[in-house]
């Protein structure tokens, strides 16, 4: 591994070793290519110790539902099978993460944990050192970026301006990170008897108990884990990947659908990236392809996470985009508006846009929307809401409370892309003012929408 993955948050030695290493696994929520995961087994292997990995499962996770819930607990399943497998201890707490690992940490010689990104994550992982140094506890503590091809703090120490400045230092950094080769072989396999709350056998029942939104139910075709992940990875490489660069037409259904599974760290993007790779040295993939795709999978996703964990206020109206984005919305704030509707309007697809419904569908039926639709869905809301700090409001609404993949480094900065972040200054418009613009007529010039219509009328409550 490259060691700029590593943070040594605390190294002393201790006079009695304690019982286990324990891996706190919170955004990589996978054995597979988990920089984190493959220290620890290589820490504990050095002291003769077992491993045990907890997770702490948060029971109202703010604005979390059934959907994602769901999601969520169909990769940890997997994740319980694979580490009784690899003979790792796996411990599942049901309350709030920083409260459920204390008592583990009595015993722990190490504490290893993977990196947030997002206001919560960190403030999660601030609150379980704060309580290690408060208590003056020696164990060793390590914080290992895995869930980013390059780790966040190396790409730039600073908010980027757009994937212009920050693809430079991206692509100068990827050969030296293209460092996971195997999983270590866990050497003391002693399986330690510490209870989790559920067993996991029984998702629905444990959903059932969580005091959480019951209302949007689990999506009817996307199910949670690594290997429902990597069929449709291998899905899209074998049927798909060649014609990526056709993606952004809705009706051709040409996307990867990968972006919840790396929302959940399920998959992760270097193994992705390593698969890609050598297909295109068997010439399986173009190289147009390969680099449109690695284009979406690096570049722009590492973007949005320079972009969640640099930028403060990504979540507020009021500090989520440019300047000059704000000064256009308040010379176009009394704009009139020829459509007005309201969230219910828009989940009960009753508006006069017949494509914004069908993305609705797929959105709120699914869980999933076609990415050029999404940008398409967000860019109407703009324009049919009295007010843009209105639109901000609803789009996060909707975004977080229907998508998989909502509540994510991606979704806040597609968001806060639709008010001018990461864009430029476009011709004055009504409304919009100097936003980039997206209408039915340039949806219709582009591409031919019915098959993508007919596609979501499919779908019914």
């Amino acid at each position: 591994m490259n060691e700029l993955r590593r943070k040594i948050i605390n190294s002393k030695e201790r006079e009695i070793t304690k019982k286990y290493v324990l891996y706190w696994m919170q955004q990589s929520q996978r054995i597979h290519f988990n920089h984190a995961l493959n220290e620890a087994i290589q820490y504990g292997n050095d002291k003769n110790l077992p491993i045990v990995i907890f997770f702490g499962l948060t029971p109202h996770y703010p604005e979390a539902n059934e959907r994602h819930y769901t999601f969520m607990l169909e990769g940890l399943k997997e994740v319980s099978r694979i580490s009784a497998h690899f003979k790792i201890t796996f411990v599942l707490k049901i309350g709030h993460p920083v409260e459920e690992i204390k008592p583990l940490l009595n015993d722990a010689e190490a504490l290893f944990m993977d990196m947030g990104y997002l206001k919560i994550q960190k403030e999660m992982r601030q609150e379980v050192l704060k309580y290690i140094f408060d208590q003056e506890n020696d164990l060793h503590v390590e914080m290992i970026d895995t869930d980013l091809m390059v780790p966040v703090e190396v790409a730039s120490q600073k908010v980027e301006y757009g994937a212009y400045t920050i693809r430079p230092k991206i692509r100068k950094l990827i050969e030296n990170f293209r460092d996971f080769f195997h999983l270590h072989v866990v050497k003391n396999q002693t399986l330690l008897n510490i209870k989790s709350d559920h067993d996991l056998d029984d998702i629905k029942q444990l959903v059932t108990q969580l005091s959480i939104d019951h209302t949007v139910k689990k999506s009817p075709i996307y199910h949670g884990g690594y290997i429902e992940g990597m069929k449709l990875f291998h899905d899209f490489v074998s049927e798909k990947i060649n014609r990526y660069p056709e993606s952004n037409d809705p009706s051709l259904n040409l996307t990867s659908k990968l972006s919840m599974y790396l929302h959940f760290g399920q998959i992760s993007s270097l193994e992705l990236y390593e698969r890609l790779y050598q297909l295109t040295l068997q010439h399986q993939i173009t190289g147009e392809a390969f680099d449109g795709f690695v284009e979406q999978l690096i570049i722009r996703r590492e973007l949005a996470h320079n972009y969640v964990y640099y930028q403060k206020g990504y979540d507020k109206f009021e500090t989520m985009t440019e300047p000059w984005a704000y000064q256009t919305m308040e010379m176009h704030h009394e704009d009139l508006r020829n459509y007005l509707y309201s969230i219910e309007d828009y989940i009960n697809f009753q508006t006069h846009d017949p494509y914004f419904n069908a993305a609705m569908k797929e959105m709120v039926l699914t869980g999933y929307m076609h990415n050029y639709m999404r940008m398409y869905w967000a860019k109407k809301i703009i324009e049919w809401s009295n007010t843009h700090k209105e639109a901000f409001e609803i789009i996060t609404y909707l975004n977080n409370r229907y998508f998989i993949d909502g509540r994510d480094a991606n979704s806040f900065t597609g968001i806060a892309w639709c008010f001018g972040k990461h864009d430029r200054p476009w011709q004055e418009r009504p409304i919009f003012g100097k936003l980039r613009y997206m209408n039915q007529a340039g949806l219709l010039r582009k591409f031919n929408m019915e098959p993508y219509v007919k596609r979501m009328n499919l779908f019914t409550k």
